[in-house]
């Protein structure tokens, strides 16, 4: 896949942890890890796009060049697009689909639930 389909700016997000000074661990908000090119690709068709749809969320396929930082995504990791602000969570940890280890899928919905 040439380079110039990786048209968005993705700053990748993973919650803050900190002591609560208990020995208890406080979760906070999200802070941007990296950022990254990215394509995304609007999911068409299945039974289970057409019913996110009707609960107000838009799946989509992330994809990424594969290095270090993009392996270490996970379903607890966001994505925010730096042009539109656009939140996008991601449902599903990266996937090498072309087995070749040059870019990643992974799963994210965009939508109400994106910003939890």
């Amino acid at each position: 896949m040439p380079a110039g389909k990786l048209r968005s700016r993705l700053h990748f997000q993973q919650r803050t942890t900190g002591d609560d000074g208990y020995g208890g661990i406080i979760v906070g908000d999200f802070a941007t890890v990296f950022t990254d090119a990215a394509e995304i690709i609007p999911r068409m068709g299945s039974e289970a796009v057409l019913g996110a749809r009707l609960q107000g969320l838009q799946p989509v396929t992330i994809r990424v060049r594969s290095h270090v930082a993009t392996r270490a995504l996970g379903a607890t990791w966001r994505a925010v697009d730096a042009r539109s602000g656009a939140v996008y969570a991601i449902t599903s940890p990266p996937v090498n689909v072309s087995q070749k280890n040059d870019y990643i899928d992974m799963l994210a919905t965009i939508g109400t639930q994106a910003d939890a």
